[in-house]
């Protein structure tokens, strides 16, 4: 690859920042279409530690932003809900270009033992025509029953209900307390969206895009976007598109080769210096979801640890970056109870070499007095010694 431009480490930060929506004061009228659409999809995530994922995410955007905004554009069918890397909601108008993703997940799911049922092909019929017949269903409505009582176990019902939701038979068209509710994807998906492209017409469409999100990337970083094609699909597509080559300085001064948008250099134009505003960023935020790109572009070495046993964490269960302009200046470990209303720091940790002087900490404290405002909590205080 011989690179047509070269990307210092400074404008290649601000350029992935700006690209994130986290250039500019999170402030003004809320567009929550307009924030996703921008991202390109909003993981959704089950964990509310202060608040869930998906609300911290667009928070992280615009400060204006309230729980009650994202769900009804659900349900009005301005986004649809599947697999990327993880549960997401997408903008409705990519679903043409994801019914090879319901084809590749479904198959991959009849394959998978995960998804064994052990039910009779009559009882899963059964299920969907429950759902034909009486509308929308959560898994509550069924009662079959787990083997074991592990934590990752699951009903017979619920891997039936999944293994049909991951070929888009069924779709989720509501959530209610965050419980996932079902019907049939006939009657989720608009008739007009629901013929696509072919495998590779759609594959070239969504690296095309998932090239435009990120800006520049690597072909990996292409592929690892949407999780909707296989590394080879992502390599025809870069052979085929022959998209811009660049070269980009990590934190450490190493260059490395990645691929950009075909407007590269009119984005790069647009970005400006950051907000000195600190911000705390959800662990599942997309700006930090590559850990490596992270690692290299910022050197931040960040990693979700929740599912890591307590005693070999380096930080703690749930644990948010801070960033402050153009770089990531600690993390902090936050626990609240919504009933109480309180919010407590339970764990701080400056980044290697970032000192903390009061100005900062005082940033530090304005923003956990908004971050709390989100959640409806208004008590705010230190469970740890405070720098």
């Amino acid at each position: 690859m011989t690179a047509r431009l070269r990307i210092a480490n400074r404008d290649a930060r601000r350029l992935w920042l700006w690209t994130n929506g986290l250039s500019e004061t999170p402030v003004g009228p809320v567009d929550v279409m307009k924030i996703i659409r921008s991202l390109g999809f909003v993981q959704i995530d089950t964990i509310r530690n202060v608040t869930r994922a998906h609300h911290h995410i667009l928070w992280s955007r615009n400060q204006n932003y309230r729980e009650t905004m994202l769900w009804p554009r659900l349900h009005g069918r301005d986004l649809f809900e599947h697999f990327t890397h993880d549960a997401s909601l997408i903008p409705m108008e990519v679903l043409p270009f994801w019914q090879r993703q319901f084809d590749r997940l479904g198959r991959k799911a009849a394959a998978s033992e995960w998804f064994q049922s052990g039910l009779g092909q009559a009882e899963i019929a059964g299920i969907r025509q429950r759902i034909e017949r009486e509308g929308a269903l959560s898994t509550h409505a069924f009662d079959t029953k787990a083997e074991s009582r592990e934590m990752w176990a699951r009903p017979p019902h619920k891997k039936a209900l999944d293994q049909m939701w991951y070929a888009g038979d069924l779709a989720t068209c509501h959530r209610e307390n965050f419980v996932k509710f079902y019907d049939l994807g006939e009657r989720v998906f608009p008739s007009q969206l629901r013929e696509g492209p072919g495998y590779e017409e759609a594959a070239d469409w969504l690296c095309d895009r998932a090239l435009d999100f990120i800006s520049v990337g690597t072909c990996g970083e292409v592929q690892r976007f949407w999780e909707a094609m296989s590394a080879n699909e992502a390599k025809t597509w870069a052979q085929k598109r022959a998209p811009i080559e660049v070269e980009v300085q990590g934190a450490d001064g190493a260059w490395r080769a990645a691929f950009a948008a075909d407007d590269i250099e009119e984005r790069l134009a647009c970005t400006t210096e950051p907000t000195t505003r600190l911000r705390i960023l959800n662990p599942f935020d997309p700006a930090i979801r590559d850990r490596a790109r992270i690692q290299r572009l910022f050197g931040f070495d960040y990693r979700n640890e929740m599912f890591v046993p307590k005693e070999k964490r380096l930080w703690g269960y749930y644990v948010y970056p801070l960033l402050e302009g153009s770089r990531f200046v600690g993390r902090c470990e936050l626990k609240a109870d919504r009933s109480e209303g309180w919010l407590r720091v339970t764990g701080f940790w400056p980044e290697p070499k970032v000192k903390w002087p009061p100005a900062r900490m005082d940033k530090f404290d304005a923003e956990l007095v908004r971050f709390a405002r989100l959640a409806g909590i208004k008590d705010v205080g230190w469970s740890v010694p405070r720098p």
